[in-house]
């Protein structure tokens, strides 16, 4: 519907403020679980096995983590340049997003709250993160939130139902979305880096991001 000049139009006949979205007729479902799109359109099932929990956040704390290292190179007087030049998104909104995905992810599993839209992307407040090694700081204690709760949680099938705006979903489910999303924009930021000319330290390679259903464009 982006490209569509009625695209807008369609999405609010349906009813519904958000994307991506598949419809057939009247009846639609969110794009976010493809499994339930897959169902949907009638196939059985995407052919994608997700990584069980205990390996998710392994690879979702090593991604956090080199996303710390890369923040740290990128020089302070570059950090509100675009990440692109056709996107209005600065490398400091993005890489604060990057941490934020881990912080409503902990909001939803932990504390109840509804998976909206936009929740992993409020930005921060202004005059804050300003710098790379702030975002970097920041980082940090996610990542510490995020340990905890894999320590001290009971089931670790991560079958547990939470609320989102694309319905009730597994954590299991949030939990690789996060991941993956995260992982992505590791992803762009090493190739930030190689545009400013900066070796990333550390590259997260093709083993770190393996079983991640990641797109295959950087961009998408």
């Amino acid at each position: 519907m982006v490209n569509d000049a009625g695209g807008r139009d369609q999405l609010l006949a349906l009813g519904v403020r958000n994307v991506p979205v598949v419809s057939k007729g009247a009846d639609f479902v969110f794009g976010q679980n493809l499994e339930d799109v897959a169902e949907f359109v009638g196939l059985h099932g995407t052919g994608h096995t997700p990584l069980p929990p205990e390996q998710l956040i392994g690879k979702w704390v090593n991604v956090l983590r080199a996303v710390q290292r890369y923040m740290r190179q990128i020089p302070n007087d570059r950090i509100n340049e675009r990440v692109i030049p056709n996107r209005d998104r600065s490398l400091r909104l993005m890489s604060h997003h990057v941490f934020r995905i881990g912080e409503a992810f902990l909001e939803t599993a932990v504390d109840g709250v509804e998976y909206a839209v936009q929740l992993g992307s409020i930005p921060p407040r202004d005059g804050t993160f300003l710098t790379g090694d702030e975002i970097a700081r920041y980082g940090g204690t996610v990542i510490a939130r995020l340990q905890q709760w894999w320590d001290g949680l009971a089931d670790k099938s991560c079958r547990q139902k939470v609320k989102t705006f694309f319905g009730m979903q597994p954590v299991h489910m949030l939990f690789e979305r996060s991941t993956w999303h995260s992982a992505q924009h590791a992803r762009q930021l090493m190739a930030v880096l190689e545009r400013l000319g900066i070796e990333p330290d550390g590259r997260l390679t093709a083993e770190d991001l393996a079983g991640l259903p990641l797109p295959e464009r950087l961009w998408e």
